[in-house]
């Protein structure tokens, strides 16, 4: 009887035994992923954006968004469209979380290609107004540009200038400089004005700028304000933040900016943007950095730093720029630079707008 209990002790004593090891065996692998779980908790956030805006203009707010929150911003430049062909390509599997970009064309693209995926956010719908952002939330305007009227001020009295389609008017036959059709901002400008007051009327101002030009459109604004200034035209059409960089470099130039269509819908507008990702690996941080681009102070720092205007029209601009003057802004939603890209191309190329 002795030695039966002691079997029977001893298998119970193994049973235990095995039991105990059983159970620190799963308290140990609890453990571990308990461990994984808290070094993950631990990493930081990385937000990843492609961005077609320059470093300069860019890296400050990402440290300072960084510096606030923890979530680190790794980011790529580069143009607009191979960024947005890449992104495509990249599929599922891309890096990007954010897209940033300059004109409501480009983004507008980017949604019709699907790179793009709503942001329902109450900061976002407070700090952007309606018609500088995408009706289903895909991308929101961060700062303002205007294109205007630059003009030579030892040639061209402010009170000659009236308004774009003036600029169409036998007066100014070879007076006018252009940059090339082949650029974004210039088929913004077409497409707002086609949205506005219809094909026809958009193609006949533009078949008289071409009539009008002193010469062959050049590559990019710069050199459309220095042919001003050379004297080989008198006036041109340019966006702001250009004529800014040139002023600050050649404080004496003569030149002046003009606020056309004042009386009607106003000066043209378009903006830089940006939209969470379709495929954003870590949305929610993206969410929080847009947020973040759209707050009081990005805003003032973001439009200072490429001598634009504050998306947030509660946000005043950098003095400089505030000294250009007020003008009244066409109300347009600048979606329809996109919307109406392609009308705006056909219509310059039958007008022989190159």
């Amino acid at each position: 009887m002795m030695r039966s209990l002691s079997r029977r002790a001893l298998g119970a004593l193994a049973t235990t035994a095995a039991l105990g090891l059983v159970g620190c065996g799963q308290d140990s692998t609890q453990s571990t992923d308990t461990t994984k779980a808290e070094t993950q908790a631990a990493k930081p956030a990385v937000v990843t954006v492609y961005s077609s805006r320059k470093e300069h203009l860019v890296k400050p707010l990402f440290d300072k968004f960084t510096e606030q929150t923890g979530t680190e911003v790794r980011y790529i430049t580069d143009k607009a469209g191979p960024l947005m062909a890449r992104i495509q390509a990249e599929g599922e599997t891309t890096p990007a979380d954010m897209l940033i970009t300059v004109d409501a064309g480009n983004l507008w693209q980017a949604s019709k290609m699907g790179l793009l995926q709503g942001t329902e956010s109450v900061t976002l719908n407070k700090n952007v107004p309606e018609h500088l952002r995408d009706d289903n939330g895909e991308w929101f305007g961060l700062s303002v540009r205007a294109r205007t009227i630059v003009y030579a001020t030892d040639r061209v009295q402010a009170d000659e200038l009236t308004t774009y389609e003036d600029l169409a008017d036998e007066k100014w036959k070879g007076r006018l400089c252009l940059r090339t059709s082949k650029k974004v901002y210039n088929q913004s400008l077409v497409a707002t004005m086609i949205q506005t007051q219809g094909t026809e009327a958009t193609e006949e101002v533009v078949k008289g700028w071409v009539a009008n030009l002193a010469t062959a459109p050049y590559s990019n604004d710069t050199k459309t304000m220095e042919a001003v200034l050379a004297g080989q035209c008198d006036v041109a059409i340019v966006n702001t933040y250009y004529f800014g960089r040139l002023k600050k470099a050649n404080p004496d130039a003569q030149l002046a900016l003009f606020w056309p269509n004042q009386a009607d819908r106003g000066v043209h507008i378009n903006i830089s943007g940006a939209g969470i990702t379709k495929h954003a690996k870590q949305p929610e941080q993206a969410k929080a950095l847009l947020e973040f681009l759209s707050s009081d102070a990005a805003q003032s720092q973001l439009a200072e730093l490429n001598q634009e205007y504050p998306a947030n029209p509660m946000i005043k601009p950098s003095a400089e720029v505030a000294s250009w003057g007020e003008f009244k802004a066409d109300a347009v939603n600048v979606e329809a630079a996109g919307s109406l890209q392609a009308e705006a191309v056909k219509l310059m190329d039958r007008a022989a707008y190159n």
